[in-house]
């Protein structure tokens, strides 16, 4: 019986220790903290770091596949902490983040990839993308991550079976991980761990998502500029000719073209702005409405000639207006016989630096 006693405690003392083992410390040891400000202390009786506008990278480790696990302690402030991974570049990589502010909303957090410094939460919106969730503000949240090639799942506080599935954007590559994120409000995290070896995908289902049709599948986008020069009408030829034409971007998910996949922007040289191109040969003259949509704001310019300006920016039309990509928009352009040009100049703020567009009665025209 006593050996058996003994037997018992020092399984629990072994288990207990490899557990503690697997426990990364949330320090400037392990951890390279790029914060508006942090905050290393012990915090509802566990060790953690508090972060406020900022990530912090695992140092010294690369991660493809496995089991990412940590705990956050929540607050009903905006804040959007969560999981940076498969980091190839401090640009490039893979997030889940939680929007603390939102409990039981359809967007209470939202997986995205990051491309070139953008996190395009204005396209890859939806169900696919985030679920609803009821938060717990008085304890803390368990967030687990499996990740195996090109797929992810994300669980909650234990739960049994995946909150969300969702397919990975980026190749499979090896990259850094980071916790944090943005926001003005900080929260705290502990218990980091990784299980390189623990990759199981259960129950994996995608939700559906609908492609828009009939949208236009390619657009020319130029080299990027500043927005201030679009309001001087009297420059608009020089500038755009002035450009330079040499990237091509696809549409995605059936909804929309990402211009951050050829256009970086945020990489010490000025401008926030391109124009994305297309060309119609018409048959005729003749009047066709096009349906449109961008982020986070547009001049449209038909052989030109500015015809339009509007603002799908974040909170630009109330103070829930997500700004996410769609058909919203629409101009008649008075097409010629023959080549007309139509320019979108898209600006981008955050969110998103997103162009798509269709004619609903694609007749007697061409798309080049």
């Amino acid at each position: 019986m006593i050996r058996l006693v003994s037997y018992i405690l020092l399984s629990i003392f072994c288990f207990q220790k490899i557990n503690a083992q697997n426990i990364i410390p949330l320090d400037t040891l392990h951890w390279e903290i790029n914060a508006q400000s942090y905050m290393i202390e012990n915090y509802k009786g566990k060790d953690a770091i508090y972060i406020q506008r900022g990530l912090a990278f695992l140092k010294d480790t690369k991660f493809k596949n496995g089991t990412i696990e940590f705990d956050v302690y929540l607050t009903e402030r905006q804040g959007f902490p969560g999981v940076r991974f498969r980091a190839v570049d401090r640009n490039n990589m893979e997030s889940f983040y939680i929007r603390a502010h939102l409990p039981n909303k359809p967007d209470s957090n939202q997986a995205a990839p990051v491309i070139n410094g953008i996190t395009p939460w204005q396209l890859y919106f939806g169900p696919r993308y985030s679920f609803p969730y009821d938060y717990n503000y008085k304890g803390w949240t368990h967030i687990k991550l499996v990740v195996n090639g090109r797929k992810a799942q994300i669980y909650l506080d234990y739960a049994d079976k995946p909150n969300l599935s969702w397919d990975l954007v980026h190749d499979p590559q090896e990259g850094e991980i980071a916790i944090g994120g943005g926001g003005a409000s900080a929260m705290h995290y502990a218990n980091f761990k990784i299980d390189k070896n623990s990759y199981e995908i259960i129950d994996f289902k995608l939700t559906e998502r609908k492609p828009i049709e009939g949208l236009i599948s390619e657009w020319e986008v130029s080299d990027k500029f500043e927005e201030k020069l679009l309001d001087d009408q009297e420059l608009l030829k020089s500038l755009i000719n002035s450009r330079k034409w040499e990237k091509r971007i696809k549409i995605e998910e059936g909804i929309a073209a990402n211009i951050a996949r050829q256009v970086v922007l945020r990489d010490n040289t000025p401008g926030n702005t391109v124009f994305a191109k297309i060309t119609i040969m018409s048959d005729k003259d003749q009047l066709q409405l096009f349906e449109f949509g961008y982020s986070d704001r547009v001049v449209a310019i038909f052989n030109n000639k500015a015809i339009y300006k509007g603002n799908n920016r974040w909170r630009s039309r109330d103070y829930r207006y997500l700004g996410t990509i769609g058909l919203f928009d629409a101009i008649y352009l008075d097409l010629k016989k023959g080549k007309n040009t139509l320019l979108l100049a898209v600006s981008e703020d955050f969110g998103g630096w997103l162009v798509t567009g269709r004619f609903p009665k694609e007749k007697d025209i061409t798309i080049e």
